[in-house]
């Protein structure tokens, strides 16, 4: 028997499943669209089963994001044929929404919150008989994200998300706060605050407001355990916002996208800092916070990049000495400023340099876990997972490194750690107690 079966015969509810690809952003937009499914007498799953219905939330950072989006609509479409699907997220923005209806989809719709409440009315109306009253609330995710700010009006020449995302627009504090508190309900012990330019929260706001305004709400207006924020830009780093780190909910982790470490590289990038503006922030941060983890993205092969400008790159990344470095080949998008830019790299020269500083990357990934062993954490415990044939749990800790651990119903809680040695791609922990 199906698992869509299995779920009208004994619960008598519809099943849909909820697919996701791609950033933090998406991830708190598939939340919500849960959220908004159970509500109305869904069952919902995050995994590819058999289902009444299907929600493929998109990515289409990348010409790979595209092709993942594309197979998955199409095969969730071949899984089962009499399912409806809705698409969403950024690929149908990028490619067209008939694109996406070609591959399947039965409903495509944008990111914003009209087009999510779309989404879900929509799946209500397709299914052979209505939903046997409200699905109760399933717990939630020991880390939850959660949306404050939608949209981007910086055009970086690389990037595709303002055509995909659409303007800035922030959410208001208490609507933050609201969905905060929701997930704590649900027993979410931590919160990644999320946006497509999260530095950019409240300046479409009249009065203007900073994302400072934003956390200041939080850390009043919620009883969450740990608060995460996601990415910032050198520029957000001021010292009212540090100054708010003295709260020890506010976990130590700062990602600073910095893309290049060559400024002639940056202006062509059309970012908004200089290499020096982004050493400062670096020094600020690691004055404000100690031990604070600064992880960030690096793009290797944009157009014009000499082997000087990516030296510079590999050096400044030295220099700083990131707990973690993404890093990402540049990938030519159609409609961004970059696609028609002289001096595109060969693919050959970007592959050579990506292998550096994937080598870097795990070199400053290695030392930070490194400094980590024999110093008590706490680790928020997240989920059971299947490594080298063994079941272990993993969680992170406040400065976001990934601990493995033995134990009984870790799910969840939040305890003191010993790392004693490094594991998989982080460290295994121990109990003090167990510690000789």
């Amino acid at each position: 028997m199906t698992e869509a079966a299995y779920a009208r015969m004994v619960r008598d509810r519809p099943l849909a499943a909820v697919l996701t690809l791609g950033c933090k952003l998406n991830l708190a937009d598939s939340e919500e669209i849960a959220r908004g499914l159970r509500a109305a007498g869904y069952d919902v799953v995050d995994r590819v089963c058999e289902a009444d219905a299907y929600v493929v939330n998109t990515c289409s950072v990348t010409h790979v994001a595209d092709a993942k989006s594309r197979g998955l609509i199409r095969s969730v479409r071949r899984l089962v044929p009499g399912a409806t699907v809705a698409v969403t997220g950024c690929y149908p923005r990028s490619a067209g929404f008939e694109a996406a209806r070609t591959l399947g989809a039965d409903l495509v719709v944008g990111t914003r919150d009209g087009d999510k409440a779309e989404l879900v009315a929509f799946l209500g109306t397709r299914l052979d008989r209505p939903p046997a009253g409200a699905a109760p609330e399933s717990r939630l995710h020991a880390r939850q994200f959660v949306k404050a700010q939608e949209g981007c009006n910086d055009v970086c020449a690389f990037c595709i998300v303002p055509r995909t995302r659409g303007r800035e627009e922030s959410r208001s504090i208490d609507r933050v706060c609201a969905e905060i508190e929701q997930a704590v309900e649900g027993g979410a012990r931590e919160v990644v605050i999320t946006g497509t330019q999260l530095g950019a929260w409240g300046r479409d706001l009249n009065p203007l407001r900073e994302p400072q305004h934003l956390i200041s709400g939080i850390l009043e207006g919620t009883e969450i355990a740990r608060v995460r924020f996601s990415s910032l830009q050198p520029q957000d780093i001021t010292a009212g916002l540090l100054a708010l780190w003295e709260d020890p909910r506010l976990m130590p982790h700062f990602h600073l996208a910095l893309q290049s470490g060559s400024d002639a590289v940056l202006q062509r990038m059309r970012r908004r800092y200089s290499v020096q503006a982004f050493r400062e922030a670096a020094e600020r941060i690691r004055a404000a916070v100690p031990g604070a983890a600064l992880t960030t993205d690096v793009i290797a092969g944009f157009p014009g990049e000499s082997a000087d400008d990516f030296e510079a790159t590999l050096d400044f990344c030295g220099e700083i000495g990131f707990s973690r470095i993404h890093c990402f080949p540049y990938s030519r998008r159609s409609n961004t400023g970059a696609a028609a830019m002289t001096g595109q790299i060969p693919h050959a020269v970007i592959a050579t340099r990506m292998k550096r500083l994937l080598a870097l990357a795990a070199l400053q990934n290695e030392r930070w876990r490194q400094r980590a062993l024999g110093k008590i954490v706490p680790v928020l415990w997240e989920r059971e997972r299947t490594i080298e044939g063994n079941r272990v749990w993993c969680g992170h800790t406040d400065a976001y490194l990934p601990v493995y651990g033995a134990g009984e119903a870790l799910r969840n809680r939040i305890t003191p750690v010993y790392p004693g040695a490094l594991y998989h791609d982080g460290v295994w922990g121990y109990s003090p107690g167990e510690v000789r």
